[in-house]
């Protein structure tokens, strides 16, 4: 504004009018605040994007290694009955994998349930939902999920306030011996997670009338062909 102010009887950079001139605003001048919403929404389906990924890789991830450490302590423990294992594996001290093993499970637990909201793999039963006729059913959906956003809430506020009070204790875990209340964090974390993809999934059922629905027989990255098609295809 005050360069338009300074520069009065020049020309505009962007619509290219006169800046002397006092009728509206032009279509050309217009049409780049309106810019600005697609700009935003691409900003936040990028946000999304990245949050999903980062959810997925922490899961997958957290799996793993717990199935890596869980393989290895077991083989461990087996592989000391072996006489000349034996000298080798005693003085390694696998005694904390049971430990972590155990934290990574329940991080992926919160955290899953917050992906099972977002991709609709949550066991539910909408026997008596489905009955309801149009207005009746989207009301009964809705105030189902604002009371998993809620819920999920109030936990996460109360792990939130447990975890707090635990960062001014020196108590830690028995076998790992790391802060009892980073073990903890889980609990809020994953808990406002959740309630943000109970959010999101309410907005979008408002919106499209939809909600997230996964396909148990569908694998992602294979294609599942008709019956008969492979074999005409041979035969031809």
């Amino acid at each position: 504004m005050e360069k338009h102010a300074r520069d009065i009887g020049s020309t505009c950079d962007i619509c290219q009018t006169n800046l002397g001139e006092t009728r509206p605003l032009r279509p050309r001048c217009a049409s780049v605040s309106r810019k600005l919403g697609p700009l935003n929404a691409q900003g936040t389906s990028m946000l999304l994007r990245i949050l999903d990924r980062l959810e997925e890789i922490l899961i997958a991830t957290l799996m793993a290694l717990a199935t890596l450490i869980i393989f290895i302590a077991v083989a461990h423990r087996y592989l000391l009955g072996v006489s000349w294992l034996y000298p080798i594996l005693f003085p390694i001290n696998l005694s904390w994998a049971q430990e972590l093993c155990i934290f990574m499970f329940v991080w992926v637990a919160k955290f899953g349930a917050a992906y099972g909201v977002r991709t609709g793999i949550h066991v539910g039963v909408d026997v008596v939902v489905n009955q309801l006729k149009s207005p009746w059913r989207n009301i009964v959906i809705t105030f189902g999920l604002l009371c998993g956003a809620f819920f999920t809430f109030v936990i996460g506020t109360m792990g939130a306030k447990f975890v707090y009070g635990l960062m001014y204790t020196d108590q830690v875990t028995p076998d790992l011996e790391i802060p009892s209340w980073f073990v903890y964090l889980c609990i809020p974390l994953g808990s406002y997670l959740m309630c943000f993809r109970f959010l999101q999934v309410a907005y979008a059922y408002w919106r499209t009338g939809e909600l997230p629905h996964h396909d148990h027989a569908q694998v992602e990255g294979i294609e599942i062909t008709e019956p008969g098609v492979g074999a005409a295809e041979v035969t031809r």
